[in-house]
């Protein structure tokens, strides 16, 4: 294996020393996979993966929109872990991971990596796009395809968005309004957004899109400080003998575990209010029919001010944010920085270009190079509550500039001609994959937490690098049989680990390599007219991020404990799935395991201030499940159709030396059913009505099972939501939108409360 992988470490070496790195996708049908379509028109390639699409006019029919990660909450198996809009951490979950372990979804736009493959809650890079320019949404289900890097061991998201053919472009204005009440806290939040696209391809042969958007959001409280009681059901006094203040308002519930807890506000930056901006410029050029080039450099800011509301209220009727409390007996010491707030500013740019040719048939090549950069990140957390941080007051900072990531593809695939499928022709594809990740996190104290110039106290950095060669071969070896058979070798690295103290020590962490062959197979028959069948197995491997390697830090109220020596994630991936496709309407059936060795987890656990986060490894983690979904266009009535799915998954931890009593229990935050149905009336072209039921089962947060009340906050609650949308035509070119998520006002938690009751509109004008 070593011998194999020297002159690839060779040859991209060179590749690298030219400076960005991406990757890219041929245009022809031998570099993609063959999809089971649920929506909209069924892919033409040949392959193995089974996916579900979203197309633009379906979405705009079917969803309230608000942001480009809505896009993909009601396709089969699928967890947006959204918690408000504006949310820069909506994770994707899906059959066998939990939305908190991002590191296992990979999200593309127009083939450029969008995740952000850096750490537990490092969402995809959604804000590099917006909700008007996206022409279609497919999620791509299980490691079966050599093409794409182990992160793939979850779900694979490719986004394609438009290009112009002429002068084109769009205006979009959108707005929400919630309605929450919580814990005794009602309020409204609101959130805005406006949206220009603007593109136009020149006689030339040069096109460009611009696209500019500006979203200013609020909201709802994310968490709230609380104490729990012991298993005696009485709260531990504070030690000491500091004055006590009676007060008021202290709100009493039972904590997930079951214990007896008191809620006393939301805290830690709870309602965050942010202000984010969007410019992106995509050009391409057509040197000729068969060569062209495309590229695009986005920038993206966000200004984030957040803050607390305490619920304590003394004798004279003022609120108290600290200090010991007593309500009914019971006596609390609330910390200084409890309620304290913090601010944080954000400056992000990404840039891409690839050059590729374009052969209907025959060999194609494409050579694609991009690159991430956190220009600027710097929050400062105050170390008094509201009212006094006002003033200012001692604080800390968290800076993150200069991390990022670059990825590099080179890839050529062979496309036969038509007629060639029936001889038994093979369609090839070759690559080549390089991306590397580099973490730099600088922690400071400041003397006025408002200016953040001060004094290091912490520096976290590292950096890994991922090289992959992949080929893959798609033989009709029969005129309704054809096999898919893959191999990718990667070989992956992690260096200049370090944690540096002020004062104490500096830990320089040792170099590591790991090396992973992961094999791919599939066989699909056309059975029937109509009738697909295809079985698939796979093998991905999923490497330790940086984050996970060497950010442990104390930031604000969080403690994170890294691990610089954890094994890589192997999954070994089993699909059987059938496809029945009818004049009105079709129907898929997915029988699926997914056994993963060396899962790695991160644990959260809000019940202690600060909060703690450990990062490990659990050995074994086997998923099986079973997937429907459908769709009928005609349901006796005209213009009215139905799409649905349902999925249930059960995810067992069958080994884990860590932590033995979480051996025999169920994996966290992956619900036993998860389903979707829409009920879509369009009588006219100028009008349509959609009403979206959606489910999500019981789950749990703490691997051995133990919070056993989940509709609380810090629970994972079950999710019981229904959507309504009336897309209005009036004029030509016009749509105007009117929706209400979450019509029923359920409240869920996915640790963090997800939103109220929010009413939605938008206008929409295109030219």
């Amino acid at each position: 294996m070593k011998s194999t992988l020297r002159p690839m470490t060779g040859a991209i070496a060179l590749a690298c020393a030219s400076g960005w790195l991406s990757p890219a996708f041929a245009d022809d049908e031998a570099a993609a996979m063959s999809t089971v379509t649920i929506s909209g028109e069924r892919a033409t390639g040949h392959g193995a993966l089974s996916s579900a699409t979203r197309t633009a006019e379906e979405l705009r029919q079917l969803q309230n929109v608000f942001n480009p990660e809505d896009a993909l909450r009601d396709l089969p198996s699928m967890t947006i872990r959204k918690r408000y809009s504006g949310d820069r951490n909506a994770l994707i979950g899906g059959r066998s991971f939990a939305p908190s372990q991002a590191p296992r979804a990979l999200v593309y736009m127009d083939g450029y990596l969008l995740s952000n493959l850096m750490g537990r809650f490092d969402a995809p890079r959604w804000n590099m796009l917006a909700p008007e320019e996206i022409t279609s949404v497919e999620a791509l289900y299980g490691p079966f395809s050599a093409l794409y890097p182990g992160n793939s061991i979850g779900t694979t998201i490719e986004i394609a968005t438009s290009r112009p053919d002429k002068f084109s472009g769009a205006v979009r204005v959108a707005g929400q309004v919630q309605e929450y009440d919580n814990y005794g806290l009602k309020d409204r939040y609101r959130n805005y957004q406006v949206s220009l696209l603007l593109g136009d391809r020149l006689a030339s042969g040069l096109w460009y899109k611009l696209m500019v958007n500006r979203q200013d959001s609020t909201s709802e409280p994310m968490q709230y400080y609380s104490v729990t009681a012991g298993d005696d059901g009485v709260f531990a006094p504070p030690k000491g003998t500091a004055p006590v203040t009676p007060v008021r308002g202290i709100v009493y519930d039972i904590a997930p575990t079951g214990q007896r807890r008191a809620i006393f506000g939301p805290n830690a930056g709870a309602i965050d209010h942010t202000r984010q901006n969007t410019v992106k410029l995509t050009m391409g050029y057509d040197f000729t029919p068969e060569l062209s080039a495309d590229g695009f450099l986005a920038w993206w800011s966000n200004d984030t001010k957040t803050s607390n509301q305490s619920f304590l209220r003394d004798a004279a009727g003022n609120a108290v944010w600290s200090g010991r409390v007593s309500q009914n007996g019971n006596v609390f010491q609330i910390p200084q920085n409890a309620f304290a707030p913090y601010t944080r500013e954000e400056r992000h740019v990404q840039g891409g270009l690839t050059l590729k040719t374009r052969h209907r048939t025959g060999w194609n090549t494409s050579l694609s190079v991009s690159r991430y950069e956190i220009q600027r990140d710097t929050q400062r957390n105050a170390s008094l509550p509201d009212p006094l941080a006002a003033g200012g007051g001692a604080g800390s900072a968290v800076q993150r500039g200069g991390t990022g990531f670059r990825t590099l593809e080179l890839r050529g695939a062979y496309t036969p001609t038509p007629g060639d499928w029936t001889g038994g022709a093979h369609a090839l594809t070759f690559g080549l994959h390089a991306s590397d990740y580099t973490l730099r996190q600088t922690t400071r104290s400041l003397a006025d937490w408002r200016i953040a110039s001060g004094d290091e106290t912490q520096f976290v950095g590292g950096k890994t690098r991922l090289l992959a060669l992949y080929g893959q071969d798609v033989w009709r070896f029969a005129p309704q049989w054809r096999a898919t058979m893959g191999l990718r070798a990667e070989s992956w690295k992690s260096f200049d680990g370090i944690q540096r103290f002020r004062p104490g020590p500096t830990e320089n962490y040792r170099e590591r390599s790991e090396h992973a062959l992961s094999p791919k197979l599939s066989l699909g028959w056309d059975a029937a007219p109509g009738l697909d069948l295809q079985f698939s197995a796979g093998r991905g491997t999923r490497f330790a991020t940086v984050s996970e390697l060497f950010q442990g830090s104390l930031a604000g109220a969080s403690l994170t404990v890294s691990d610089p020596n954890l094994k890589p994630e192997r999954s070994t991936a089993l699909e059987l799935s059938a496809e029945q496709r009818f004049d009105a309407g079709k129907l898929r059936a997915s029988l699926f395991q997914d056994d993963v060795r060396n899962t790695i987890w991160s644990q959260l656990n809000l019940s202690v201030f600060p909060s703690i986060t450990n990062t490990q490894n659990v050995g074994r983690v086997r998923t099986r499940g079973v997937e429907l979904a459908g769709a009928i266009d005609e349901l006796g009535l005209r213009g009215l159709s139905l799409e649905a799915n349902i999925g249930y998954s059960r995810a067992i931890i069958l080994e884990n030396d860590n932590y033995l009593p979480s051996v025999g229990k169920r994996w966290a935050r992956i619900p036993q059913v998860r389903s979707t149905t829409t009920l879509l009336y369009a009588p006219r072209q100028n009008w349509s009505l959609a009403a979206t039921w959606r489910y999500s089962g019981r789950q749990f947060n703490e691997i051995n099972n133990s919070d056993i009340n989940p509709d609380v906050y810090g629970g994972l609650s079950r999710q019981k939501q229904l959507d309504l949308r009336l897309l209005l035509k009036p004029a030509a070119r016009t749509e105007v939108a009117i929706g209400i998520d979450n019509l029923n006002n359920y409240l869920a938690y996915q640790y963090h409360p997800f939103p109220g009751r929010t009413l939605f509109a938008e206008v929409r004008y295109a030219f």
